[in-house]
């Protein structure tokens, strides 16, 4: 299954919810990103049938390593595109914000070369 921009998404703030409150359910994406429960539930399915996250008996939302290595991997070039943004003088949330929409669709090669970048 390749994943689309909100697939990464969806994986991100799985993940930044599990470091923050350790179990989730789905109800917490929804309240996370101000989505509806039906957008959610749909996503949810599609995550797990494409073998990214698991839903336990009680609804709880766990990250396989294939989605932990996905959510990783966003939630890097998120914080370092955000951290390099406000760095060159942006404000932090629009940097945040611009970080969100860069994350997804920046090269590895120019990502690299920011995430090495001495400033």
């Amino acid at each position: 299954m390749i994943l689309q921009e909100s697939g990464e998404m969806y994986l991100e703030t799985i993940y930044i919810l599990l470091k923050q409150k350790g179990n989730i359910r789905s109800i917490d994406v929804c309240e996370h990103l101000g989505y509806s429960k039906p957008s959610v539930s749909r996503a949810v399915g599609l995550l797990k049938n494409g073998g990214y996250i698991n839903v336990d008996k009680n609804g709880l939302l766990t990250l396989t390593p294939e989605g932990l290595t996905v959510a990783n991997k966003i939630y890097e070039r998120h914080t370092i595109i955000s951290d390099f943004l406000v760095k060159i003088g942006v404000e932090q949330t629009i940097a945040d914000e611009d970080a969100c929409k860069i994350e997804h669709v920046i090269s590895n090669e120019a990502f690299n070369a920011i995430k090495n970048l001495k400033i």
